[in-house]
C-alpha cells in the first residue's frame, strides 16, 4: 500500500507545461488550472467541476453512450454532431420524407420527434475510491483472483454510495488499474429531434473529406431533453416537458483566431498511451492491413448500390458511415505512426525506462516486463488477428452473417430451459424486426461474396437463395414453435448451417485463446504502468480514455503536414463552393447554400473578414466518444463543436504528438448561420444567449 499511496500523490502533483492529455475534471486543480491559465484560460478549476454549484460539466451529456453533447439553452436545447444523431435522422426518414437529404427542422415543440431508446446522462459527481477498490489486494494474487476482488469491492462501492433513487453510480478504472473512480450519474430517456441539415451540409464531403483537413462540413444536429413535471429523468410521455438544466453554455460570436486557448469538454472512448513498441508495430503491420482489406471490399459494394437507387441510399446511410468511420481512421493511423516514427521513439523511451530501472535499482522487480511483452504479443499475433477479422466479417459487416450469429445464441438459449429461450426469443424477433427494415439482401450478398475469401476460401453465396432469413417474413415462420421445433428449423437453414461452424471454432478456440492471452497481456500493462511512473517520473501520465468525463486544451493553431506546406487553421464557406460538384453525393450543395453565398447573407455570423467560417483546428487530444464534444473558450463559452481529427493525427489513440495532431470543430457561427438564414428556425437562435466575449466594452447579448 505504500507503493500506491505515492502514486496517487505522483499522479496528483505532477508537473508539466505542455499540451495533450485527457484529464479528470474534478482533479485539474493545481497543475492543469495553471497549465491552462498559460494558454489563455479566464476559468477556475471551479468553473469547470463543481459539485456544490453549477459548473460546465452539468451541460456535458453523454450521448447514447458513444458520443458527447452540450446543453445550449435554459429550455433544454442539445447540440451534437450530424453522424451522432444521424440513426434517428435516418430512422425518421423515408423516401416521402427525406430528412436526411432535405434535412428537418421542428418550428415547434410539437414538431420535435421522439427517439425510442434514446438517452444522454450527465455526471453529478466524480469520487476517488482507488482505496476501497483496491482494499485485500495482493501481490501474491494471480490475475483472475486480483480481478475478482476488485470486482467485489467496486460492486460494493456502487451499492452503498447515497444517492437520489433516479440516479446509477459506476466504478472504473485508470492508469491500467492503478487507480479507481465512482461515477454518480442521471440518464434522461426521452430526448426528441430537433433539427438537422441535409446531408449535403452536414455530412458534406463524406468519405473523401473524412479524416483530413481543410474540412467544410456542417456536422451538427440538435436535439432536446425533457423531463417529467418535476424536472427528473423520465420514460417519453406526451405530458413531459422541457428540460430545466442546472448549466447550458452562451454562444460566442467573435470566433476564433490563431493561438486562441480551446478546451473540449467530453466523452473520449479509448485510448492507449502507453503501450510498447511491440504492441504499436502489431496493429499497424498486421491488426490494421486485415481490418482495412475488410472494409474496404463491403464498402466497394455499398457504395456502388448506394448510388444507383435511393431506397438503398436511405437504408444503408447509417451502417456505410459506421464501416467508412474506422476504415479510414485505420489507414491514417498507419500513416501517422511512420510519419511520427512512433515505434521507433517508443523504442528509445524503452531503452530509456530500461537503464532508470537499473540506476533505481527496480530491475530485479520489473526488468522482466518489456521481454515478457516481446513473448506475449509473438504468440498474441496470430489469434488477434484471427479474432478481428472474424468480428469485422461475422459481426459488423456481412448482415446476415451477423444475424446468424445472433441465431447461435438463440440456440445455445435452450439449455438455460424454456422461459430463458422465450425470453431469448422475443429479443431476437424484436431485433430482426429493426434488422429487416434497412435490409437488402442483394446489397448483403455482394458483400458476403467480396469479404468472405479474405476471412475463408470456404463460402457459398448460394445460401443467400436458399435461405429463410432473406426476409423479415419466412424468418418469423422460423422463430414459430417449439424451443426444439425453432431450434430443429435453424438447424435445417443452410445460411445457418454454413455460419454455426465458424461460430463454434470462435467460441471453442479463438476466442478463449485471445481472451487467455489478452488478460496475461493487461496484467502485464498494470505493472508496466507502475514501473514508468517509478523509474520515470518526471514524465508526463495522463490517463487513458475510457469513456468517462475529460477536460483536454490546447489552442487554435495550423500546423505543416508535408514538406513546404503548412495548413492555416479556419475553412470558409469559400471552400464549399471550390468543392461544390453538381449532383455529386459528396460534394453537391443545395441551391439556397449557394444563394446565400452569392449574395453574402451571413447576418451577425461572419468573420471580421466578411466571411463565413465553417471549421477550425486546435491542438486538443481527442478520439472516439469526443464527436460532439464542445469546443470551448477561456471565459467558458461555446465556440465550436468538436467532430473528428486530421488524418496524420488519427494515431493520437496510441502516440499523441503535438505538431501534426489537430483536431477538427464546426465553428458555432456556422452552426447558427445554417439554423438561422438557412433552415429559418429562428426560434432556437432565440432560446440561446449569444455573447461577444473579445469585446473591450460592453455586456453579454441575448439575442431576441
Amino acid at each position: 500500500m505504500k507503493l500506491l499511496r505515492f502514486l496517487l500523490l505522483f499522479i496528483t502533483i505532477q508537473l508539466s507545461a505542455q499540451q495533450g492529455g485527457m484529464w479528470i475534471p474534478s482533479l485539474l486543480e493545481g497543475m492543469n488550472e495553471d497549465e491552462m491559465h498559460s494558454l489563455g484560460s479566464k476559468l477556475s478549476a471551479e468553473d469547470i467541476y463543481s459539485v456544490n454549484q453549477s459548473s460546465l460539466k452539468d451541460a456535458i451529456a453523454h450521448f447514447n453512450g458513444g458520443c458527447t453533447s452540450e446543453v445550449i439553452s435554459p429550455k433544454g436545447l442539445l447540440l451534437t454532431n450530424h453522424h451522432c444523431g444521424f440513426s434517428q435522422i435516418q430512422s425518421h426518414s423515408s423516401l416521402e420524407n427525406d430528412y436526411l437529404k432535405d434535412g428537418f427542422w421542428a418550428m415547434t415543440l410539437e414538431n420535435e420527434l421522439p427517439n425510442e431508446g434514446l438517452y444522454v446522462e450527465f455526471i453529478v459527481r466524480i469520487e476517488d475510491v482507488t482505496k476501497q477498490a483496491l482494499e485485500g489486494v495482493t501481490d501474491t494474487m494471480d490475475e483472475r483472483e486480483r480481478q475478482a476482488k476488485i470486482n467485489s469491492n467496486t460492486n460494493a462501492v456502487e451499492k452503498n454510495t447515497v444517492k437520489e433513487d433516479w440516479q446509477d453510480t459506476k466504478v472504473k478504472a485508470f492508469y491500467e488499474g492503478n487507480q479507481y473512480f465512482l461515477f454518480v450519474t442521471e440518464r434522461f430517456e426521452d430526448i426528441r429531434l430537433v433539427g438537422a441539415p441535409p446531408s449535403s451540409i452536414g455530412k458534406f464531403g463524406s468519405d473523401t473529406d473524412n479524416w483530413v483537413w481543410p474540412r467544410h462540413t456542417g456536422d451538427f444536429s440538435m436535439f432536446r431533453i425533457y423531463a417529467n413535471k418535476d424536472n427528473k429523468p423520465a420514460k417519453y410521455s406526451p405530458d413531459n416537458v422541457p428540460y430545466t438544466p442546472r448549466h447550458y453554455l452562451p454562444v460566442s460570436l467573435d470566433g476564433v483566431s490563431e493561438d486562441d486557448f480551446t478546451m473540449v469538454f467530453g466523452f473520449p472512448g479509448r485510448t492507449e498511451e502507453y503501450l510498447p513498441a511491440v504492441a504499436i508495430k502489431q496493429i499497424v503491420e498486421k491488426v490494421n492491413p486485415s481490418n482495412i482489406a475488410i472494409r474496404e471490399a463491403a464498402l466497394k459494394v455499398i457504395d456502388a448500390n448506394m448510388k444507383a437507387s435511393d431506397k438503398v441510399r436511405i437504408q444503408y446511410a447509417s451502417k456505410q458511415a459506421r464501416i467508412a468511420n474506422s476504415w479510414k481512421k485505420w489507414i491514417g493511423e498507419n500513416l501517422g505512426i511512420k510519419k511520427s516514427n512512433a515505434i521507433e521513439e517508443r523504442g528509445k523511451l524503452e531503452t530509456e525506462f530500461t537503464n532508470a530501472l537499473k540506476e533505481k535499482g527496480l530491475e530485479a522487480k520489473y526488468g522482466h516486463l518489456l521481454p515478457e511483452f516481446d513473448r506475449l504479443y509473438k504468440e498474441f499475433e496470430p489469434v488477434n488477428v484471427k479474432r478481428n477479422a472474424f468480428v469485422e466479417v461475422f459481426i459488423r459487416n456481412v448482415e446476415l452473417m451477423m444475424l446468424m450469429f445472433r441465431m447461435t445464441q438463440l440456440e445455445q438459449a435452450v439449455s438455460n430451459g424454456e422461459d430463458a429461450f422465450n425470453k431469448s426469443k422475443q429479443s431476437t424477433i424484436e431485433r430482426m424486426t429493426a434488422f429487416y427494415k434497412d435490409y437488402d439482401a442483394t446489397v448483403d450478398k455482394g458483400v458476403y461474396e467480396a469479404v468472405m475469401p479474405l476471412y475463408t476460401a470456404n463460402y457459398d453465396s448460394s445460401i443467400y437463395d436458399k435461405t429463410s432469413f432473406s426476409d423479415l417474413e419466412s424468418a418469423l415462420k422460423v422463430m414459430e414453435g417449439t424451443p426444439e421445433e425453432v431450434v430443429a428449423k435453424l438447424n435445417a437453414d443452410p445460411a445457418y448451417q454454413y455460419t454455426k461452424p465458424f461460430v463454434e471454432e470462435f467460441y471453442t478456440s479463438i476466442n478463449p485463446e485471445w481472451q487467455r492471452l489478452n488478460t496475461e497481456i493487461n496484467a502485464l500493462q498494470t505493472q508496466y504502468m507502475t514501473a514508468q511512473m517509478l523509474a520515470l517520473p518526471n514524465k508526463r501520465y495522463f490517463p487513458d480514455a475510457n469513456s468517462t468525463l475529460r477536460v483536454t486544451y490546447g489552442k487554435v493553431n495550423g500546423y505543416y503536414p508535408r514538406d513546404a506546406v503548412y495548413y492555416l487553421p479556419v475553412s470558409y464557406l469559400d471552400g464549399v463552393m471550390e468543392k461544390y460538384v453538381p449532383g455529386d453525393y459528396e460534394f453537391d450543395v443545395p441551391q439556397r447554400l449557394q444563394d446565400l453565398y452569392k449574395t453574402k447573407d451571413y447576418g451577425q455570423y461572419a468573420d471580421s473578414n466578411g466571411k463565413m467560417p465553417v471549421c477550425f483546428i486546435g491542438t486538443n487530444h481527442t478520439t472516439g466518444g469526443n464527436s460532439g464534444s464542445p469546443a470551448i473558450d477561456a471565459h467558458g463559452n461555446l465556440i465550436g463543436l468538436n467532430f473528428d481529427r486530421v488524418w496524420e493525427g488519427t494515431m493520437s489513440d496510441m502516440n499523441y504528438d503535438p505538431n501534426i495532431c489537430r483536431n477538427i470543430m464546426v465553428d458555432v457561427r456556422y452552426v447558427l448561420f445554417i439554423i438561422d438564414k438557412y433552415a429559418g428556425a429562428t426560434r432556437l437562435i432565440d432560446e440561446m444567449t449569444l455573447v461577444h466575449p473579445k469585446a473591450k466594452k460592453g455586456k453579454n447579448k441575448k439575442k431576441n
